[in-house]
């Protein structure tokens, strides 16, 4: 089973270090948020140099407040200090509230928005020139992207149809944040699939995201991961995916358990048609280091085994 962790920590030596160990340990990726050390870009790229074969990846960087030509060149110049395969940008719209408040941006039109951004950034990715006058994004890229060093996968945060078709048709897939098995099955699965062979291209990857603590006690658990997922009560696009799955809140879409019921569900994201697993460990209980090398050690077990 391909498993992947959060990534980030309070400082670059520390990210490094994070990275190096889950490689040692066999996790296939490190995903990484916008907030990570004020931008993940630049610790990334240490932290890339630093090991050889873990996938690092954002999870997931803002479209609206970087134009793609930008972005397509920071994803580039991360790829080149790395000086190997292995990071993948991961991006998303992300939410009205945050977008509207935060950056005094327009989100009137998220969909059309977040298409014109992939098919600008993928293109350049793929060292494509690209002229374009778009209603959302334009741009004019000769002269102004820098050398492709290694491919750089492009996987979109789609939980929508029209994002899942836009993530077939343009991204290498989607990585996903409270999706449960049911809707991996029944909505994202089949859409992202079905766009992505309507192209032509090779089926998508699915990394399914979830909080994950292995804990005899479920209710702990959940109230745990409750205390750590206040914010998604006030975002829409979260709160649809969560409801999609027949859950009211963060707690619910939740893995928790112990080891057997753990494996058993993350297995279940699997056969719902995940292609891998983003496991966002929550500590649970008095004692934070056992409750975390608990579902680390489960985690690993799993990802190592043939």
């Amino acid at each position: 089973m391909r498993i992947g962790l959060t990534g980030g920590a309070s400082s670059t030596d520390k990210i490094v270090d994070q990275a190096k160990r889950a490689e040692d340990e066999g996790f296939s990726a490190l995903w990484y948020a916008s907030t990570v050390a004020g931008d993940p870009l630049a610790a990334l790229a240490v932290a890339g140099r630093a090991t050889s074969t873990i996938e690092l990846g954002t999870a997931v960087l803002q479209t609206y407040p970087c134009h793609p030509l930008l972005q397509a060149n920071r994803a580039a110049a991360v790829a080149e200090a790395m000086g190997r395969p292995g990071f993948t940008l991961g991006l998303g719209p992300s939410h009205g509230p945050l977008i509207e408040e935060v950056y005094g941006l327009s989100y009137a039109r998220p969909g059309r928005n977040t298409e014109e951004y992939l098919q600008i950034v993928t293109a350049l990715l793929r060292g494509e020139d690209v002229s374009v006058r778009g209603d959302e994004w334009s741009t004019e890229s000769v002269g102004r992207m820098t050398r492709i060093a290694h491919p750089v996968p492009v996987l979109l945060s789609a939980m929508s149809p029209r994002l899942l078709r836009i993530a077939g048709q343009f991204a290498d897939g989607t990585v996903l944040w409270m999706a449960s098995a049911r809707v991996i099955e029944s909505r994202i699965a089949p859409a992202i699939t079905a766009a992505a062979a309507a192209g032509g291209r090779d089926a998508p990857r699915i990394v399914a995201g979830l909080p994950v603590a292995v804990h005899d006690d479920v209710d702990e658990a959940r109230s745990a991961v409750a205390a750590t997922s206040s914010a998604y009560a006030g975002m829409p696009n979260y709160q649809r995916i969560i409801s999609a799955g027949g859950n009211d809140d963060a707690a619910g879409v939740a893995i928790v358990g112990d080891e057997e019921s753990v494996r058993g569900q993350l297995q279940s994201l699997v056969a719902a048609g995940a292609t891998e697993i983003w496991a966002a460990v929550v500590p649970v209980g008095v004692d934070k280091r056992a409750s975390l090398r608990r579902s680390r050690d489960l985690l690993r077990h799993l990802a190592t085994s043939p």
